[in-house]
């Protein structure tokens, strides 16, 4: 099976438009870690239950909460291409109670 790659602008991961159509300004996009997971990127407070620490090593990830896609950060700056890293369940936990939290808390 070929990879499935979203469209991307200027190695710019606020610009990806993911495969299924969503981008930044639609649905939204969340940040994540390698697991697909949203990450909790509120500095000094806790990680709210549900979300994941941001990683240590800035290793992150764009998931797509419409469709569960996801690609790495890494890959759409180095190269300005969008291949898809991965695929989650948007639907079930962890996934779905994490995308939950991320927008209550940026609501």
């Amino acid at each position: 099976m070929d990879p499935e790659f979203a469209e991307v602008s200027d190695h710019d991961v606020t610009t990806i438009t993911c495969v299924c159509g969503n981008t930044v300004s639609g649905e939204g996009l969340i940040q994540a870690n390698a697991q697909g997971i949203p990450v909790h990127s509120g500095g000094n407070t806790p990680v709210p239950a549900g979300l994941a620490e941001w990683p240590e090593d800035e290793d992150l990830y764009t998931l797509c909460p419409s469709c569960g896609r996801v690609y790495s950060d890494t890959v759409v700056e180095e190269t300005g291409t969008a291949p898809v890293a991965l695929r989650v369940d948007v639907a079930h936990a962890p996934v779905a109670e994490a995308i939950r939290v991320h927008w209550e808390l940026n609501a």
